[in-house]
């Protein structure tokens, strides 16, 4: 499992480098780097029910988690209201 892991991680990131051409060693370096930082902190993964590594790491999963469930929650209510009574939802909108 943790060969797979790091195999995709690889994939990745080769996919991301090879878009560029890099002239110099220090260019390639960087990309990678910059690479590394967006793959742990920024892209969403699949495996960690689409939070970032980071977000794991430093204990905000749950967060995470549960801020999605309440904007969930609030868009399904927005699109009821909207969906039942557009007139109705309009005035809800501009009253609150």
């Amino acid at each position: 499992m943790t060969q797979g892991k790091i195999e995709r991680f690889h994939r990745s990131m080769k996919n991301e480098i090879r878009l560029q051409h890099y002239y110099l060693p220090g260019e390639l370096e960087q990309e990678i780097n910059r690479f590394i930082e967006y793959y742990n902190n920024e892209r969403y993964h699949e495996s960690l029910n689409n939070v970032t590594p980071a977000d794991v790491y430093f204990g905000r999963y749950q967060e995470v988690i549960t801020r999605r469930e309440q904007l969930k929650r609030e868009t399904m209510k927005h699109r009821r209201l909207h969906n039942l009574n557009p007139k109705h939802y309009k005035q809800h909108l501009l009253t609150t």
